[in-house]
């Protein structure tokens, strides 16, 4: 994939031995790079990231000119993009749903894909049998969002959740045992962490994307 940035490159003669890959560094020094206009800290990010741009177009089914459309497309979105990127670790996230974006609007341009109905509560969402390629990414978001927001609980409190919705399913008298918790209190114990989880900082970031 080839990404016309707008730089005047040195010339390269065909003689010449092909320049070196960027080194290995931080994603901080390779967005801080980028931002400057440096060759390098741009050919490290496709390096990085390429991979999962890739990985989420073809699980859309894309074709591969629809692939490569796509990925130049988020590409572009980010050289216009960086200088609003104020937190560097937020890039694969940010490349994961732009990607997403990309090529769900491709699918629909094409009308190959069906509205996505609205879901009341993402949380602990039950698989469907017939799952979209766009359900497939959804889902994977939301349970690293889940994780995110598990680990941000105190650890009583996760644990009980985790019990709660372990298969196979854990009766309320195991998870008494367990956690020393009255079984009458596990439910309305269970509605407090379930609405904490939903204050926490990943679960309202997957609800603003």
């Amino acid at each position: 994939m080839s990404i016309q940035l707008g730089w005047n490159l040195p010339a390269v003669s065909s003689k010449d031995p092909p320049p070196a890959r960027p080194e290995i560094v931080s994603l901080p020094e390779l967005m801080a790079a980028a931002a400057a206009g440096e060759p390098r800290g741009w050919l490290g990010l496709v390096d990085r990231y390429g991979p999962l741009v890739r990985q989420v177009t073809r699980r859309y089914r894309l074709s591969e000119h629809e692939s490569q459309d796509v990925s130049q497309t988020v590409w572009l979105r980010l050289v216009e993009q960086i200088d609003r990127i104020r937190e560097p670790l937020a890039v694969p996230g940010w490349l994961l749903t732009t990607t997403r974006n990309e090529a769900l609007r491709v699918l629909k341009a094409n009308q190959r894909i069906r509205p996505i109905p609205t879901m009341d509560n993402p949380i602990f969402e039950r698989e469907r049998q017939e799952a979209t390629p766009e359900d497939e990414i959804l889902r994977d978001e939301r349970r690293q969002a889940v994780r995110d927001g598990l680990a941000e609980l105190k650890p009583e409190h996760c644990a009980l959740l985790l019990l709660l919705h372990s298969e196979p399913a854990v009766s309320y008298e195991e998870i008494s045992k367990r956690l020393g918790l009255p079984v009458g209190s596990i439910g309305p114990t269970r509605a407090r962490c379930l609405s904490k989880l939903q204050q926490t900082r990943a679960i309202r970031q997957l609800g603003a994307c």
